[in-house]
Parts: C-alpha cells; sequence; structure tokens
C-alpha cells in the first residue's frame, strides 16, 4: 500500500545534520540522497546512492521528484573539510558544491514545469558567505565577499546561483539559511575541531597526535584586536528544528526568504571560546608567521585545517540574527534552544591530554602589527 504522507527529498541525508534532522520527519515518506549510506540503520529512510557532481544526477532527481510526487526538497549536501571527505580536487569540490547545487535547481524547475507538486526548497548556505573580515554584525541583505577558501566561495556562488533562479522554480518557495559554524557533540568539521583542539591531519604525525589526544593550539598573532573578535555557533539540533519547523509552514508572499541563523545570546569573543573550550592560544609575532605555521602544519599533515582557511580562522564575522527571531516569534526558545556558549559547550570533547607545543620566536615587539 502506498504510503499516504507526502514526500521529502533531501541530499546530505548522511551528515550529522542529516542524521540529527531525520527524526523530525515523521510526518514525510523522506528520499534521502549522498554517496554513502547513513552509518546508522535509519528505518523510514528511501536512499538512494548518488553524486550530484555527475550530470545524470539531474535526470534522476527529477525522476525521484515526479515518481514520489514530493512537495518540498532539502539541499544539503556540500563538501566543507576535503580531509575528512576525501574530496582534494577543488574542480570535484566545484561540481558538486556549485554545479550540484544547479542540478537540484534545474531539477526542481524540471519537475514543477511537467507537473510536479515541489512547493518548498531549503537550501543550506553559510555565514562564510559574507567574507571573513566583517565590522558589524552581517544582515541578510549585506553584499556577499567571500574569498580565498574554497568552500566559502563555493557557498557564495550557489547562494547567488538559488537567488537568481527563484522565479523559473514554477511557484516553489525558497528558504535560504545561512548558518554560523556548525557546533554539537556529533559535528565534525574543520572549523569545529579548530576550537576544540582537535583538527588532526591525515599524515603519520597527525595520527600519532590524534592518537595520544594531543590538543593542538589555537594560533594567533601578536597585536591588533584578534582575541575581541566575535564568534558564533549553530547548534547541528538548533538547525535541524528550524528546517522542521519551516516544512509545513504556509506559502510566502514573497518566493524568497533568506535567514541568518546563529544561537540565541550574546556572541563570545574568541578568548572566551577558548577559556569555555580549554583551548590553549599561541600568539606569533606577525599574520605571516602565523600563516606560515598553519601551511606547514598542512604540509606535514598534522592539522586538517587548509591554509586556504587563514583569513576565516582569524577574522571577524558574525551576524544579526533578528530576522529568525521574528519569524519565529513565539516558537523562537523552542526552536533555537542553545545559546551560543552552551552550543560550543556541547561541542567540547573532554581531554586530559598535552597541547602540543607552537615554538614562540624572538621578536621586536614593535614590529608586531596586524
Amino acid at each position: 500500500m502506498a504510503s499516504s504522507k507526502p514526500s521529502l527529498l533531501v541530499t546530505g541525508i548522511s551528515g550529522s545534520l542529516g542524521a540529527r534532522l531525520l527524526p523530525l520527519l515523521e510526518g514525510f515518506n523522506v528520499i534521502g540522497l549522498d554517496t554513502h549510506p547513513p552509518s546508522l540503520g535509519s528505518t523510514g529512510l528511501q536512499f538512494e546512492k548518488m553524486d550530484l557532481g555527475q550530470e545524470s544526477s539531474c535526470l534522476r532527481m527529477v525522476q525521484i521528484l515526479r515518481e514520489t510526487r514530493a512537495i518540498g526538497v532539502v539541499h544539503m549536501a556540500f563538501v566543507l573539510d576535503p580531509l575528512r571527505s576525501g574530496i582534494l580536487d577543488r574542480d570535484r569540490m566545484w561540481r558538486i558544491n556549485v554545479a550540484g547545487t544547479a542540478r537540484v535547481l534545474e531539477a526542481v524547475a524540471e519537475t514543477n514545469r511537467m507537473g510536479g507538486c515541489v512547493k518548498k526548497l531549503v537550501y543550506l548556505s553559510s555565514v562564510a558567505v559574507y567574507g571573513p573580515a566583517l565590522k558589524r554584525p552581517a544582515r541578510e541583505n549585506d553584499a556577499l565577499k567571500a574569498h580565498t577558501l574554497a568552500y566559502a566561495v563555493h557557498k557564495k556562488d550557489a547562494d547567488q546561483a538559488v537567488q537568481a533562479r527563484v522565479r523559473d522554480l514554477g511557484g516553489c518557495d525558497v528558504y535560504v539559511l545561512r548558518p554560523h559554524i556548525f557546533s554539537g557533540a556529533t559535528v565534525q568539521n574543520y572549523m569545529i575541531n579548530c576550537i576544540r583542539g582537535t583538527s588532526y591531519g591525515s599524515g603519520r604525525l597527525g595520527k600519532m597526535l590524534e592518537r595520544r589526544g594531543t590538543r593542538l593550539p589555537l594560533v594567533f598573532p601578536l597585536g591588533g584586536d584578534y582575541l575581541q573578535h566575535k564568534l558564533q555557533f549553530a547548534h547541528v539540533d538548533d538547525v535541524a528544528r528550524l528546517i522542521a519547523w519551516i516544512l509545513p509552514r504556509p506559502k510566502l508572499q514573497d518566493p524568497l526568504m533568506i535567514l541568518n541563523v546563529a544561537s540565541r545570546g550574546e556572541s563570545p569573543t574568541v578568548s572566551q571560546c577558548a577559556q569555555v573550550v580549554g583551548a590553549t592560544i599561541r600568539r606569533l609575532p606577525t599574520v605571516a608567521l602565523c600563516h606560515a605555521m598553519i601551511e606547514m602544519m598542512w604540509a606535514l599533515g598534522v592539522t586538517s585545517i587548509p591554509p586556504d582557511s587563514f583569513p576565516y580562522l582569524i577574522g571577524s564575522y558574525w551576524m544579526d540574527t533578528s530576522k529568525l527571531r521574528a519569524l519565529l516569534a513565539q516558537d523562537y526558545e523552542h526552536v533555537i534552544r542553545y545559546t551560543n556558549e552552551a552550543a560550543l559547550s556541547d561541542s567540547v570533547i573532554e581531554s586530559s591530554a598535552a597541547t602540543i607545543s607552537v615554538p614562540e620566536p624572538a621578536m621586536d615587539r614593535s614590529q608586531n602589527r596586524r
């Protein structure tokens, strides 16, 4: 007997967000797409292996959307961490991240052109689209100035592609969510692992440090206000609750809604974050030396942090979430349950291990520069 539940297509179902979202989708017949199945058995999920970097994925998504009469799509598939995903080739990353998003858009548009009923698309963008050097909290209508970091540039390009095609999607409402750094005990990515001190690389030295449980330090230049830069977090459970809250929403007056997504309350400084997780901060004389240190640790396989992420590691980027608060209204604290500090605290991996030493060379402090 065919299910009476409406169908929902979810890309990137096997990631940490997919694992938290799936239990909240009991009202849907979920078709999950990913390059590999979820690590834990998932009841009520129809899984299909799919690589959005392949052109053939677009036609297959159209077939699925038409056959299941899916009413919505949640697009979460994206390569963030090259080492963890095993996708180090930037061209392939672009094919999955940017071209893959274009294929999702085309699949929705083609389905609705042929009489389909996809009424809602939720796309996961990122705070990284705003760039790494903000002078004030970013608002949803601010220019997107991502640069250097491949992930951030790809998110910017995909975000802009989604916005550009809203009117082509046959009346489908589009929600673009721009979450800050994903956090939570189940989350693994090099940004949160950098703060945890567990961003180990895949080289022999990185594996040895991981086995020993050695914590890697946070490395910042001397001078400037680097340790006073604000950070925010988006707890993976809160993001899952937000998506589940959005899906049954009535039709929008304007088919596009963009939302900054972060935890509640004050945005802690880098220094405060280090205290919460028990991280050690090492200061080097200049920005150039810090960058060189990251490049060396990457080359030696000590860290999983790619050198092109450096502007984001020492930068300042946080968001105004007043639009999200207004939309959720009385549901705000029910959906966004974590404060920024609580979201970070929930990500901490308890460890009594030593911290790796970073040499502090002799310096003329008058030469320090930001």
